[in-house]
């Protein structure tokens, strides 16, 4: 069986991630007897995912590195309008798209399905928002914590592939290298982020089940109302 030093050594060498060697021994005594029996390397990607749905602030040491390790809190698309964003959500609720300036019903589909023939010359493809009421579009504005607990407001200053309502789940985790700090928010580009992925259930089904009523509460804040 792999040792805590050698897992930990691995996490850090291959995704930059200073995990606690308290929450290792944790994982590997809790784990039953098939996994802790795994090669090295199948027992340290579980101890990967295991971390990725984790709480940084309980996964990860806190030594200070030029490299961040961050979890996402919150995230907002700060380029469409709140009312747009509420739209988007009941038409999603409504089941209805919009293609073009033509709105229409839609089918879910598996991912069977996807880019089939729908035998009228179709696809079954449109560009559909999902649950999260967004197309996507940006740049978005995210709340991130660090292994200490330390909140920071971090704002997409060019398009990041990964980053966005329908991508990006509450408790996903990244690495930042380089990033410019200006004002007090951290300015993200391409060339500084890396996505781990990942999520905090926890914390995520909340965010979507009352992220409508989040953004009708400004919107009635905004009007004065």
């Amino acid at each position: 069986m792999a040792s805590p030093e050698q897992i930990a050594a691995q996490i850090l060498n291959t995704k930059s991630l200073a995990v606690s060697q308290n929450w290792l021994n944790t994982f590997l005594t809790t784990s039953n007897s098939a996994q802790r029996n795994l090669p090295a390397s199948a027992l340290t990607k579980t101890a990967l995912f295991r971390v990725l749905a984790s709480d940084f602030r309980e996964s990860l040491s806190r030594s200070p590195s030029s490299i961040l390790s961050l979890q996402v809190l919150d995230i907002e698309d700060i380029g469409t309008s709140l009312w747009s964003q509420v739209e988007a959500i009941e038409r999603v609720e409504r089941g209805e798209a919009i293609r073009g300036r033509e709105v229409v019903r839609t089918i879910p589909m598996g991912d069977d399905n996807e880019g089939a023939d729908n035998g009228n010359g179709r696809t079954n493809n449109p560009a559909t928002p999902n649950a999260s009421g967004s197309s996507g579009y940006g740049p978005h504005r995210l709340i991130l914590q660090d292994a200490a607990g330390t909140k920071t407001v971090a704002i997409e200053m060019k398009s990041i592939e990964g980053i966005s309502l329908e991508k990006l789940s509450i408790g996903a985790k990244m690495v930042l290298q380089n990033a410019t700090v200006a004002r007090g928010m951290v300015l993200l580009n391409p060339g500084c982020v890396t996505l781990l992925g990942g999520k905090i259930d926890a914390l995520d089904r909340p965010w979507k089940e009352d992220r409508k009523k989040r953004l009708l509460e400004r919107i009635s804040t905004l009007q004065g109302t």
